[in-house]
């Protein structure tokens, strides 16, 4: 099913999502709406608060099109299985630590902020300890796009956006988009 995105305004994405101890049918059908939703909007990752549920649970799908290579490098319980096994992937209780402190700039995007784009820094090299939805524990160390996508999801997981990190000129290239976003949400809350 495909689920309404929340927008920039709306409190929920500012809210730290509850840690997730039922480990059932609704949290898989959650991941799964959560991936429908992902793919329909074109996105390569999705986040609770984004659905409007305060959780610890993102998902993201980093697979490049066909016949372009991998561009990032990473290890998934201590091994490297073809992404088409691992992906798309549900993050459920993410704990990130940083393992490569060196910073790469990237343009970012997010689903709740349509139209907005800007330069991001973020640490290179990420491991996360997380489990699935059936309560599994996994590794995975990751960097490039899939790093950088895990922490944008879990900043997200934890009231965090990425306008917040974003740098300073190209915020203030969007400040207009981010205003007028804000203002539709408040008009939107306002007749729910």
């Amino acid at each position: 099913m495909i689920l309404r995105i929340t927008q920039y305004g709306e409190p929920i994405l500012r809210k730290v999502g509850e840690p997730i101890t039922e480990f059932d049918e609704a949290l898989a059908e959650l991941a799964n709406d959560m991936v429908d939703t992902m793919y329909d909007e074109e996105g390569i990752g999705l986040a609770a608060q984004q659905v409007d549920h305060a959780l610890q649970i993102c998902v993201i799908d980093v697979r490049p099109p066909e016949g372009v290579e991998v561009p990032f490098t990473y290890n998934y319980d201590g091994k490297q299985p073809p992404l088409d096994l691992i992906m798309p992937m549900a993050i459920v209780n993410p704990k990130v630590t940083i393992i490569n402190q060196k910073e790469d700039v990237y343009e970012e995007g997010c689903l709740s902020f349509p139209g907005v784009n800007g330069k991001v820094d973020r640490p290179i090299g990420i491991r996360c300890e997380f489990q699935d939805t059936e309560g599994n524990s996994h590794v995975i160390e990751a960097d490039g796009l899939l790093g950088r996508c895990i922490l944008h999801e879990v900043d997200h997981l934890n009231g965090k956006l990425f306008i917040d990190l974003m740098q300073k000129r190209d915020l203030k290239k969007s400040e207009t988009k981010i205003k007028k976003l804000k203002r539709e949400s408040r008009d939107f809350l306002k007749g729910k």
